[in-house]
């Protein structure tokens, strides 16, 4: 597998260009076409010479689009392809503020979570930062003639907000998902706000604290799904290395560094923990704390045997929270139809 250009910043494809014998605007051309979400072979502005010298060394689309299904409630699952072939995928959600990408930073995953296909196969490996842009870029050139993108102003791009809650655990590929984090709020990059990128963890402790230290404040959100460490290390094997109670030290530091409160994921999963006992345990445990959870029906993967909350029943613990003080929203189901859950796209692919 050749490089990634679209792993550089902006000043190291400058260096790269003049270690080529280029002038300095070379970089500007080469740069802005990767960002427009360009193959290295369609930047027309390049001289066809240094596109094959490039060429020799880099990858000339990274990231491709193998298919696109569409939701009946407008939200688009892409099945991308690598250069070596290995498959990830991400979703696309329309809002009226703009279109909010979720990609992922790893080929698979080895976090093992029970509600989760990403984690079937195991994790293969993971994405560069150049990968994990190189999604967002192909999806903005693909939406870039769209009336809703137009109509935002004449730069506006596609994609405003990013979530990182695709296939992988971004923190278990810290050093690749910093650096693209890094990479697409650069000012001579996307220049996304860090405000508009959410980061999904499943809690590895250690990993919260660098990100809470790498000045980079984005919207910090932990996999919850239960109240105890006990239920948790059910369906999260995580929970056997990391307690909740380090995962609430590890959240309050995070909002005493960047001042952003954080939000937590919690997965309702019938008979298991979505009654009012552990409505009432989550107040106790969250009260008073600066965040706010966000309840999710469990999306069902057939090769698992948990089952989805009814919809009564979820709107009922919601109110239970709600009632007692806690910020807590029930989330839309979206991409249902489409296999919008992390890693059904790829596993039903490949099997």
């Amino acid at each position: 597998m050749k490089k990634i250009l679209q792993d550089l910043s902006y000043a190291e494809t400058e260096v790269l260009m003049l270690s080529m014998g280029e002038k300095k605007f070379r970089a500007k051309q080469l740069f802005e076409g990767l960002v427009q979400g360009k193959t290295v072979s369609g930047i027309t502005s390049l001289s066809k010479a240094l596109k094959a010298r490039l060429l020799e060394e880099y990858e000339d689309e990274p990231v491709k689009i193998k298919e696109i299904f569409h939701s009946s409630d407008g939200t688009e699952k892409y099945l991308f392809e690598l250069s070596d072939g290995n498959l990830i995928e991400g979703v696309l959600m329309k809002y009226k503020y703009g279109y909010t990408q979720c990609v992922s930073t790893q080929v698979g995953c080895r976090m093992g979570c029970k509600f989760c296909a990403s984690t079937l196969g195991g994790l293969v490996r993971n994405l560069t930062s150049g990968e994990i842009l190189a999604q967002i870029l192909v999806v903005n050139a693909l939406h870039a003639n769209d009336e809703e993108v137009k109509g935002r102003g004449k730069d506006a791009r596609a994609v405003t907000n990013i979530v990182l809650m695709g296939s992988g655990e971004p923190l278990d590929n810290y050093g690749e998902t910093l650096r693209f984090l890094q990479n697409v709020t650069a000012s001579d990059g996307l220049n996304v706000s860090a405000r508009n990128i959410s980061l999904s963890t499943c809690g590895i402790v250690p990993k919260m604290y660098e990100l809470a230290n790498a000045g980079i404040p984005v919207n910090l959100t932990v996999s919850l799904h239960a109240t105890d460490d006990e239920t948790r290390a059910r369906v999260m094997p995580i929970a056997k290395a990391y307690k909740i109670s380090e995962i609430l030290k590890a959240c309050a530091y995070y909002f005493e560094k960047t001042g952003r409160r954080y939000y937590f994921e919690y997965t309702l999963i019938d008979g298991e923990n979505c009654d009012e006992t552990h409505a009432r345990a989550l107040v106790t445990l969250l009260k008073g704390k600066p965040c706010h959870v966000n309840l999710i029906r469990l999306n069902e993967v057939k090769e698992r045997s948990l089952k989805a909350t009814g919809e009564k029943a979820a709107y009922r613990f919601l109110g239970y929270l709600e009632k007692n003080g806690l910020s807590a929203t029930l989330r839309r189901q979206i991409g249902s139809d489409i296999g919008g859950a992390c890693g059904q796209l790829r596993a039903s692919y490949l099997e």
